[in-house]
């Protein structure tokens, strides 16, 4: 359907005016800093469609059986055994004093005095396990297996 003639005048009065008035310019942002922060825009929450990974993560890769790795049986491992209640372990590189004093506990149902450990030349972490009086490492080492 054809447009009415006063909706043609309303129209031509547009741009009649447009024609007469001036072209303004764009007016330049006055900027008060010297550097440009681009503008904080909305950032919605994540809704992904499907999961970027298959499986979900295990909760604590450092678990006990990962931590303590084996026991040293060399002989200045069992003189340290019989003479000063200590038992030596390599564990995990990652494993902390507490984490091995922990997982000793949970193994072997020991109390561990201290932890000491130092990380050998081909890359492994040993642990030097102090056990309390009240335990014998001898008693333990016979029950892992060492002796």
């Amino acid at each position: 359907m054809a447009p009415k003639k006063s909706e043609k005048k309303a129209d031509a009065g547009k741009v009649a005016k447009a024609v007469k008035s001036s072209v303004s310019r764009k007016v330049k942002k006055v900027r008060t800093k010297v550097r440009f922060y681009t503008p904080k825009t909305l950032t919605k929450a994540r809704d992904p469609k499907y999961p970027r990974k298959s499986v979900e993560s295990r909760g604590d890769k450092l678990d006990k059986y990962r931590i303590i790795q084996c026991p040293v049986t060399t002989e200045s491992a069992m003189k340290k055994i019989e003479e000063i209640n200590t038992l030596v372990f390599l564990v995990d590189i990652n494993a902390t004093k507490p984490k091995i004093k922990e997982a000793i506990r949970q193994l072997y149902d020991v109390q561990c005095a201290k932890v000491n450990t130092l990380i050998r030349p081909d890359g492994r972490k040993k642990a030097y396990v102090h056990l309390t009086p009240d335990y014998d490492a001898l008693d333990v080492a016979n029950r892992i297996g060492i002796i």
